[in-house]
Formats: structure tokens, C-alpha cells, sequence
């Protein structure tokens, strides 16, 4: 979950100056068992009322249920199924680049991401500034087509592309619409996890991958993530701080050209993609979007 979601989550329940907890409570007890009515109802709307809008009239079905139909019809697609490459793939890939001086960009596609692009294409602006108030946290205070074109453009030329594996409305019900309104062929890219950054720490992958190699840090915790990365052997040979959303992208770039560095961590939010595939494209160098894996070394949620 993005850094802004929880505080918009946290709020939520509180327009009528309750706090979230008593709001809930008072739902609760005004409509009681309201929940698991709820849930009931969704669990039909999205299953067996589905199923009853291809029951022929005068027809019924006898002891199928909506999930007997789900695993029948997956059967049938399952030669569709594409793997995405593993951690441990990719940091070979990662590695190998780096021991041939090589281009290469990894970049992540969230919620956020996909927002972002679907805005004004794919849905109505209003509505993702209504499903996504964590957007100027993660740099853009309002999507243009300038930057949904920057995004788009940088996802046509990453070598890798993290897409998310949930299936939920803001994830891939949003990547493929997002995809083709973009004109951008999901069968041509290579595709991994959009928690790679993650994948790549706990399968114990990250330090091998720094290790020996020179590491420009880029992003509000990277001048805290130097020093621990310093304490486990790592060359860190340069800091960019902070990275004021998307209008910044340009000065970013232009402090990056002027260290000499291997691989870029870059953990900026949503500039994080443009940037990545920029690295990586004019300054021939690799780069990792890093994401929120930064905050979660520095505070010690996870460990090096």
C-alpha cells in the first residue's frame, strides 16, 4: 500500500467528525449483520449472477456452482498463462549487465503508475483523484498528458517492466486497459513482479548485487539508506536526496550525469519509472526503482 493510501484510509469514516473506529461501530449498529449482508451480496453480483446471464430461459443449472465454471473455463485459458521472471532470474540479468557496463532499467508499475496513465484515457479524471488521494505524495499533484506520455514512453523503453500479480480494479483491471490505450504491446515487454525490489531482498539477492559495484542513491531516505548500506560493504558513491515530483525530473537527471556510479537505486515514487529507463537510455548506466524498500531498510521493518 502506497505511503498516502494509509493516510487516506486512516480518514476515511471521519466527514462526519467521527473517528474511523466509531464510524464503523455506528454502521455496525445501525445495520446490523450490515457487513456480511454486504459481502453476500458481492460474492453473488460477482459469481452466481453472473452465471444466471448465460442460463437460457425456463433453464436451470443442478448442482454447478459459480467456482465449478470458474476452474471449468481456467482450464481452458491456462495456455495463456505468462510467467514473469523470478528474483533470482533477474538478478542474473542485473548482474550480467552490470559485469558488461550495459544499459539496464528495471521499472515497477503500481497502483499509483497505473492511476496516473488511466486518467483522462481509461477512466474519468475525478474518479482516480477519488480512488487515489496518495498521488501528490508519489509526485504528481495532478496527471497531464506530458506526463502520462514521460510514463508511457518510459515503460515502452525499460528492459524489464514489474507489473502487479493482483488481479484487483486498480491493478490489472487497469494495467491492460492502460496498456492498450498507450498503443503498448504487453506481449513485447519483459515482464517480472512489480514487487521485485522486494522479491530481490527477501530471496537475499540485494547485497550480492551491490556488492563490488559503485551505487548512486536516489530519493528522500537515501542519504540514511548510504549509511546502511555502508555498514554492509557497499560503495556508495553518490546522493541525490530528494526528487520533487515529476516537474523535477530534468534536474534529477542532471545531477545523475554528473556521478560516477554502476547501478542507481531510485526509490521517487512515480518520477522513479521515468527516471529508471532515463539512467539507463542517455547515461548507459543500470538502475533498479527501488520503491518503498528504502523506507523499510532505514526503519528497520526488514533487514539487509
Amino acid at each position: 500500500m502506497p505511503a498516502g493510501r494509509e493516510g487516506a484510509a486512516a480518514s476515511a469514516g471521519s466527514a462526519n467528525g467521527e473517528p474511523p473506529a466509531a464510524a464503523q461501530h455506528a454502521v455496525q449498529a445501525a445495520v446490523p449483520g450490515g457487513y456480511a449482508a454486504g459481502y453476500r451480496d458481492g460474492v453473488y453480483a460477482g459469481g452466481e449472477a453472473l452465471v444466471a446471464q448465460h442460463i437460457p430461459p425456463d433453464h436451470i443449472l443442478p448442482a454447478v456452482a459459480a467456482a465449478d465454471l470458474i476452474a471449468a473455463g481456467f482450464r481452458q485459458y491456462a495456455p495463456s498463462l505468462t510467467r514473469l521472471t523470478s528474483p533470482h532470474e533477474m538478478a542474473g540479468h542485473i548482474v550480467a549487465a552490470l559485469d558488461a557496463r550495459r544499459p539496464f532499467s528495471v521499472v515497477r508499475l503500481g497502483d499509483g503508475e497505473l492511476l496516473t496513465l488511466a486518467a483522462d484515457t481509461v477512466l474519468p479524471a475525478q474518479e482516480v483523484y477519488e480512488l487515489a488521494p496518495f498521488l501528490p505524495y508519489a509526485g504528481v499533484p495532478c496527471s497531464t498528458p506530458d506526463i502520462r506520455a514521460a510514463l508511457a514512453e518510459a515503460v515502452r523503453g525499460a528492459d524489464w517492466v514489474g507489473v502487479p500479480i493482483s488481479r484487483a480494479p486498480t491493478f490489472q483491471g487497469l494495467l491492460f486497459p492502460v496498456l492498450r490505450h498507450f498503443g503498448i504491446d504487453w506481449s513485447g515487454l519483459k515482464l517480472t513482479s512489480s514487487t521485485i525490489n522486494y522479491g530481490l531482498h527477501q530471496s537475499r539477492l540485494l547485497l550480492p548485487i551491490l556488492q563490488g559495484r559503485r551505487v548512486l542513491l536516489i530519493g528522500s531516505r537515501a542519504a540514511e539508506l548510504g549509511v546502511l548500506l555502508h555498514h554492509h560493504g557497499v560503495q556508495v558513491t553518490g546522493i541525490i536526496p530528494a526528487v520533487a515530483g515529476m516537474a523535477d525530473v530534468s534536474r534529477v537527471m542532471q545531477q545523475t550525469a554528473a556521478y560516477a556510479f554502476d547501478i542507481a537505486l531510485v526509490a521517487a515514487g512515480i518520477p522513479a519509472v521515468v527516471l529508471c529507463q532515463r539512467i539507463a537510455g542517455e547515461l548507459g548506466r543500470a538502475a533498479l526503482d527501488f520503491g518503498h524498500l528504502a523506507d523499510k531498510l532505514v526503519t528497520g521493518e526488514l533487514q539487509l
